[in-house]
């Protein structure tokens, strides 16, 4: 449920879980009950212009709750775990200072681990025309091609990564090449460093599997609704957003605007790799020791998580 209590520590709570689970609510409801402030793990909703394909909370929905690192950045701009770790480090000592509880919620679980186990990234400098050659082989020959190069050079890594995960295999084979080091090792240095949180985990469970697929199912079809279309065609218009046009909800319409399938079509395969994607973050997340199961289809989640922090809380 928690690390070991340090007075010198900062509490944080984390709730995590996979896309649709509902933690954007529960987040919200748990800040009012102990005075928190909400700190976004996602790693597409921290840009600006992309609301509906990101399910980013919009302000009346946030329930006058603050909401940090979210819509901060261009589509086109560069971002990695290591900068979101480094930020999200800053923002929740701001929290904490102000007399808060920091909430991390999120479904990106390189960007919690990277919090919540204090990872210290090495800066690596970019190496434009390394990436450049790495982007032009992975749209020739596919993200399942060069992960698996990947797993061959950081097998630990590539288990982590999906095909579509286009940016971060990228990124690993390029530091691989520039450094001679894989992320594999550079995480394994850098846990010898402190978390300097005291941490009461949540991970959002289903007993059964279905009902969350519903709700996956449910809230594609509320963003094709509201929009979804609109927004991955202006997406597609934008120069260099290739990485984020690769995420679920974008990547799967393009074959709807080229005219090889309909729109009912492209549909079907947003809930299906959101499905899949979800799936992928259930078994991600049951790994992480720290956390607590709580099951959402359980008569009374939001006080089983209630009685969780607040005991982590009496603990501090």
């Amino acid at each position: 449920m928690s690390n070991k209590t340090d007075h010198n520590r900062i509490p944080l709570v984390v709730i995590a879980g996979p896309t649709a689970s509902g933690k954007t609510s529960l987040a919200i409801e748990m800040c009012r009950r102990f005075d928190g402030e909400v700190i976004s793990a996602d790693s597409m909703q921290v840009y600006d212009t992309l609301c509906i394909g990101t399910a980013r909370p919009m302000k009346a929905e946030q329930g006058g709750i603050p909401h940090h690192l979210m819509g901060f950045l261009p589509p086109d701009a560069s971002y990695s775990v290591a900068k979101y770790a480094q930020q999200a480090h800053r923002v929740i000592a701001e929290v904490y200072s102000r007399g808060k509880l920091p909430i991390l919620c999120g479904g990106t679980g390189l960007y919690i681990q990277a919090v919540a186990e204090n990872l210290s990234y090495e800066q690596q400098p970019e190496h434009r025309d390394v990436r450049e050659r790495l982007r032009q082989r992975i749209k020739r020959e596919g993200g399942e091609e060069l992960l698996r190069e990947l797993s061959r050079l950081d097998p630990d890594t590539a288990a982590r990564l999906h095909p579509n995960d286009h940016g971060r295999i990228i990124r690993a084979l390029e530091i691989v090449e520039t450094t001679g080091r894989t992320i594999t090792e550079q995480n394994r240095a850098s846990r010898m460093m402190a978390s300097p949180y005291t941490l009461c985990g949540l991970r959002l469970e289903f007993h059964d599997r279905e009902r969350l697929y519903n709700r996956i199912n449910c809230r594609v079809t509320a963003m094709l609704e509201n929009g979804l279309v609109d927004e991955a065609r202006w997406l597609r218009s934008q120069p260099n957003t290739d990485t984020v046009r690769q995420a679920i909800g974008y990547k799967e319409l393009e074959p709807y605007f080229s005219g090889a399938v309909t729109l009912e079509e492209a549909a079907d395969a947003i809930r299906q790799g959101t499905r899949r994607y979800a799936k992928r973050q259930l078994s991600w997340f049951r790994h992480q020791e720290w956390m607590t199961p709580v099951y959402m289809d359980d008569a009374a989640p939001i006080e089983q998580a209630a009685t969780i922090i607040g005991m982590s809380r009496k603990e501090k």
